[in-house]
């Protein structure tokens, strides 16, 4: 049985879901020298839409969320964030497979981008998505439609 289950976010979440997004993403800006919450928190409410966010909850904690929006090649994995503390659970690895399950489901590509010196590039090469291209920061990935 999934110790993982995604489940909805509201509009009051937002500074728990900036929380969980800053302590995710602080190692790797620190190590780029880009570190800066107060950025990390405006970019994120400018976007935080609750229909496209949903917590990941395991063992009944929420330990981190899930961002997913239609995009032009398919599905746009936009934020995948859990908490350092929970980190190394394959709590990651559960998010995908579900993910993967909802765009599967609809034959629908995943785009997702990971900032270049993050440890999440070997996580999405490892479940099998496949380079795209680079930017001044940021690796880009695609795990193509899969038939069901």
């Amino acid at each position: 049985m999934k110790s993982v289950h995604l489940t909805a976010t509201t509009i009051d979440d937002s500074e728990a879901l900036v929380a969980i997004r800053i302590a995710a993403m602080r190692e790797s800006l620190e190590q780029v020298g880009r570190f800066d919450p107060e950025r990390a928190r405006e970019r994120f409410l400018s976007t935080f839409n609750p229909e496209h966010t949903r917590y990941i909850e395991w063992n009944k904690t929420k330990v981190g969320f899930v961002v997913t929006k239609t995009h032009d090649v398919g599905l746009l994995l936009d934020h995948l964030y859990i908490h350092p503390d929970y980190q190394g659970n394959r709590i990651g690895s559960e998010v995908l497979e579900l993910i993967f399950s909802e765009a599967d489901s609809l034959n629908l590509a995943i785009q997702v981008g990971a900032l270049r010196e993050s440890a999440s590039n070997r996580f999405y090469l490892r479940h099998g998505f496949e380079f795209v291209k680079e930017d001044e920061f940021d690796n880009y990935y695609i795990r193509p439609a899969q038939k069901s």
